[in-house]
């Protein structure tokens, strides 16, 4: 058990270290698009987020995987687990993981097999993510702190 645990967090130092080097290219990419840094420092916090946690949190899992455990992130996790998911949040979220798979598109790393399924999945599954994130709202909104 304790060797599993040891190759786990091994393969996620290995993956963050390459994660490093692609958001440092998604930063300048960003700027190249003379993007204001407000913007910039939004997508590059949104997609460490989602690269550097999510997809590292049940196991290790590289960039590209990502294109296809964007559901899962933005339809449940991301609601359950960020303290400031909202709705504006959720969107603002799928836009930035979007930019990030278009830079690696770009970069090579991901086909655009991989970037249309990215990219299908954000606008068809939206509007359940949102209602979900609505659902989770009115449920806390209800709790009211007795157990």
């Amino acid at each position: 058990m304790a060797l599993d645990y040891e190759n786990y967090e091994q393969k996620c130092k290995e993956i963050r270290d390459a994660n490093h080097i692609y958001l440092e290219n998604f930063e300048k990419w960003l700027k190249n698009q003379e993007l204001a840094k407000k913007t910039i420092d939004n997508h590059f916090s949104n997609v460490d987020f989602y690269i550097n946690e999510f997809l590292c949190y049940y196991d290790a899992h590289n960039v590209t995987h990502g294109c296809y455990s964007v559901s899962e992130f933005l339809g449940d996790w991301f609601i359950r687990k960020a303290m400031w998911s909202s709705c504006a949040n959720i969107k603002s979220t799928a836009a930035s993981i979007k930019k990030f798979y278009a830079f690696l598109l770009d970069s090579g790393v991901v086909t655009q097999e991989d970037y249309d399924t990215l990219c299908i999945t954000i606008k068809d599954e939206m509007p359940e993510w949102l209602d979900e994130m609505k659902r989770y709202d009115e449920m806390v909104d209800d709790w009211d702190g007795d157990l």
